[in-house]
């Protein structure tokens, strides 16, 4: 009789829990309690930029404060793992990038302290943005297939700038020589004003970065567009071929920024956020803002964001691995 009380009781305890969820996932949320927005990174950044640019208006649409906390460090890992222990109760965001949700589970040798994919709930993809090879004005090089017979032809290959170890114009970078078979030198610099102003001085060959970082030179004649990495051209450089186009089929890479949530948050405050964040991202003037970014948004729903998620992990393993790339 005493086996069966308890039993019954932790019956009902779970479903008064379970009512609990359900009373916070059908109403009860938000609840005025502010909702702190992680950026893994330092301010100033992409990440960071994009947050504060739909914080304002998503807090408007859900009647509650939206508040940046950056927590940067390792790539976007250590903010990324403080917001995986965060209570799933949807008073907590994170923004993912391309980094700290596909590439640095493979990269880092030491455990980051989470699961890309297991430790969160995607919310939305907030703009996905190809990268562009360029090269110094001054430069013969003008296909890719200039690149590639160069590089062959070159001890170590041709020098090619990135703003670090793990960083998606690396990234970019050791796909192509994965996908080519043809061997560069990578050189990691802190940060793309660098990597940039020694491209445009001679020092370096070549390099992968957003239009947000070379479009100004590119206008201004000092550096010439070679290629996208994208799977499409962009309206602001039609005249640029895409990789796939000029010869490596089947190649495509964006750097991507996406909304997360602590894993097990309830299924209808995701699909809230969701909502909400989709008519953010529909306003004009942030759309004209993500563009000025070089960012294309996206309409992706969570369960499109995740198989995207997944396939990426999976693409950067490889390349990770095949290249052998290490970050302490």
């Amino acid at each position: 009789m005493q086996r069966r009380t308890l039993i019954q009781a932790a019956i009902a305890a779970t479903a008064g829990g379970l009512a609990s969820l359900s009373a916070l996932a059908q109403g009860a949320w938000p609840t005025g309690k502010a909702i702190t927005y992680v950026v893994p990174f330092p301010p100033g950044g992409n990440t960071d930029t994009i947050a504060r640019l739909i914080a304002q208006p998503l807090s408007s649409a859900l009647g509650t404060p939206v508040v940046i906390d950056n927590k940067g460090g390792a790539g976007g890992s250590v903010g990324s793992a403080i917001a995986s222990r965060a209570p799933a109760d949807g008073y907590t965001l994170l923004g993912g990038t391309i980094s700290s949700h596909s590439i640095n589970v493979s990269l880092y040798t030491t455990n980051i302290g989470y699961d890309p994919v297991k430790s969160f709930a995607p919310i939305a993809m907030l703009g996905v943005s190809p990268l562009l090879l360029v090269v110094p004005a001054s430069s013969p090089l003008r296909t890719l297939d200039d690149v590639l017979k160069a590089s062959r032809a070159k001890n170590g290959g041709l020098s090619s700038g990135s703003p670090g170890i793990g960083t998606s114009p690396h990234m970019a970078l050791e796909l192509l020589a994965s996908q080519s078979g043809v061997k560069f030198t990578h050189a990691p610099y802190k940060g793309s004003g660098p990597a940039v102003q020694d491209l445009i001085g001679g020092q370096l060959d070549m390099m992968f970065d957003t239009s947000l970082v070379v479009g100004p030179h590119i206008q201004s004649g000092k550096l010439r567009p070679i290629a996208i990495t994208g799977s499409q051209r962009v309206p602001g450089y039609p005249q640029v071929p895409t990789i796939a186009e000029s010869g490596q089929k089947g190649f495509d890479m964006v750097s991507w920024q996406a909304l997360f949530v602590p894993a097990a948050t309830p299924q209808p405050v995701v699909d809230r956020l969701h909502a909400e964040v989709m008519k953010v991202l529909a306003q004009p003037e942030v759309q004209a803002r993500l563009k000025g970014f070089g960012m294309e948004p996206s309409s992706m729903t969570p369960a499109q964001l995740l198989d995207y998620q997944k396939a990426e992990v999976d693409k950067w393993a490889r390349v990770i691995k095949a290249a052998n790339i290490k970050a302490e």
